[in-house]
């Protein structure tokens, strides 16, 4: 999971109303505590009241309501997915977040911004989707960090059909981090300084920056900490289990930011939560290698399709879902 809170209101995209291949896609606008809200909405050919919704929430950082980034991220793995899932009958918005690209102007800084307000804009999108269709309520998708702001929003069930939980971490935030840090042999040499503001994050406490190596800064900067501290604060898996709607969680083997066992750790929190593992699936949902260079780069190929089999998963189990715990 990528922790990095980069601003990139400066680098704000405009994005086509206009369809995209062979799926109905329009604009559309959530009116969010601090601003209006932007992003996409596909759908199938007719949408009734009882066509299943679901709202596509990003990963961290700046990632894009495609799924893309400017970090080099070009996969452009949630427009695929909500074009797949029109194929299927499913209607769906990808969403700017707040103080990004389109939805820049409803945050004066995206920052200072911590996990209750993302939670709180999935709710305004929420409200937004169901006056758009017509539905009863509304499925939260969240990939990756957005698995763990579709959790917090579940804190407030109503309106929420069920959870479906891509790539999602299962153990807190810090926790990822440090796992992170150590698996890369090149972190040796600031390895030891990483761990030690990791720890003082994790405890719920700012860290001094001052004479930090460089290479550090982009992940422990001043002003994301607040932000790092309320987001290591929450145990997904504790979340999962005080939730009492359908949860599906799907996980790709070859994932290299979050593991199975993650994802087997939200599945165990309580009975019925449904797993789906994607043999040889990556982080941006696409056949991937273990080796960390080929996987890699299909981070960056936006020619790759999505993986066989994660759309049906989810349409499936949108038209269809276990009763509730």
């Amino acid at each position: 999971m990528n922790l990095l809170k980069t601003l990139a209101a400066a680098a704000a995209l405009a994005f086509a109303t206009a369809a995209c291949g062979a799926t109905p896609e329009a604009g559309i606008e959530a009116h969010g505590p601090s601003g209006i809200l932007k992003g996409t909405f596909a759908a199938p050919d007719s949408v009734t009241a009882t066509t299943p919704v679901v709202l596509i929430l990003p990963g961290s950082g700046p990632t894009d309501r495609d799924g893309n980034s400017p970090l080099g991220i070009r996969a452009a793995p949630y427009r695929m997915l909500a074009e797949g899932l029109a194929a299927q009958g499913v209607a769906s918005a990808r969403i700017d977040k707040r103080g990004l690209f389109a939805s820049a102007g409803a945050a004066a800084d995206a920052d200072h911004l911590v996990m209750a307000d993302y939670a709180a804009d999935a709710h305004a999108w929420i409200a937004a989707l169901k006056q758009r269709t017509g539905a009863s309520c509304v499925w939260l998708l969240g990939h990756s960090e957005g698995g763990l702001i579709a959790l917090v929003a579940a804190k407030d069930p109503h309106d929420i059909c069920g959870l479906i939980l891509v790539s999602t971490p299962g153990r807190p935030a810090g926790d990822i981090l440090r796992e992170q840090l150590k698996a890369n042999p090149a972190n040796a040499p600031i390895l030891d300084e990483a761990l030690r503001a990791v720890d003082a994050l994790a405890a719920g406490h700012r860290y001094n920056t001052t004479g930090m190596t460089p290479a550090l800064l982009p992940l422990f900067r001043d002003s994301i900490q607040d932000f790092l501290i309320d987001e290591m604060s929450y145990d997904p898996a504790h979340l999962v289990a005080t939730y009492a709607g359908p949860v599906l969680v799907l996980q790709g083997t070859t994932d290299l930011q979050v593991s199975v066992a993650d994802a087997e750790r939200l599945a165990a929190a309580r009975p019925g939560v449904r797993l789906v593992k994607l043999d040889g699936v990556n982080h941006v949902l696409k056949v991937a290698p273990a080796e960390r260079s080929a996987n890699a780069a299909l981070y960056a190929d936006p020619f790759a399709p999505l993986a066989p089999g994660i759309v049906d998963a989810i349409a499936a189990f949108v038209k269809a879902p276990p009763r509730a715990n």
